[in-house]
């Protein structure tokens, strides 16, 4: 890639289960890397792995992350009719199906808590401009546990999280390896593959992220 920003529109879903497992899931319906999504997982014993479509996304993202283990599976992301997520907004009501190699779930999306409804009403270029990010992080680690909207994304480079909307998760059946994980959890403690964690509150993130080179 050239030394240039880049940009990831699509969202986030994060969601824990009572064992401890933690899963971050990135939808990218638009990307350098052209549509994709990969899922990120965290272990009760503290392993990290990344689920990875391919070797230029596997390659991208752990430039970015830190993880344990890396492995190359499809990763599909549909809502309950069968419909690519990509083209489709998130919206309550709406049930989501992912397949990943040892992991499948269905995520069902619920309502917007309050900060969600704050963030509609900024406009959407002022959300996701990066320069937003110097007064969205103070404001993030203060609210959001483990949250951080901007910080070093290796390299000298710099990632930016410029969130534009916010749902609830309000159910999640998992399963690894066949094994059924159990409910709805939360992401607790905080992941650790980069700068951030996701929410404790499991939830779906509508974000703009541009990662910007080293100067």
């Amino acid at each position: 890639m050239a030394s240039r920003s880049w940009h990831f529109t699509g969202r986030i879903a994060g969601w824990g289960t009572p064992g401890g497992t933690r899963f971050v899931l990135g939808a990218w319906r638009d990307s350098p890397l052209g549509p994709f999504a990969d899922v990120m997982v965290e272990r009760p014993d503290g392993e990290r792995l990344l689920l990875a479509p391919s070797q230029e996304v596997a390659d991208f993202v752990a430039s970015t992350y830190t993880f344990d283990t890396t492995v190359l599976v499809p990763v599909a992301v549909t809502t309950t009719a069968g419909h690519p997520l990509a083209g489709t907004p998130t919206a309550a009501g709406q049930t989501w199906q992912v397949a990943a190699g040892p992991l499948v779930a269905h995520l069902h999306v619920g309502a917007r808590p309050p900060l969600g409804r704050l963030l509609r009403l900024v406009p959407r270029p002022l959300a996701t401009a990066p320069a937003l990010t110097r007064v969205t992080d103070p404001v993030a680690r203060t609210l959001l546990r483990g949250v951080r909207t901007r910080g070093s994304a290796g390299g000298g480079r710099t990632e930016h999280y410029g969130a534009h909307d916010l749902h609830r998760l309000t159910a999640a059946e998992t399963r690894w390896e066949g094994e059924d994980l159990g409910p709805l959890h939360p992401l607790d403690p905080p992941v650790r593959f980069g700068f951030g964690s996701s929410p404790r509150d499991p939830s779906v993130t509508d974000l703009v992220t541009t990662v910007r080179p080293a100067r």
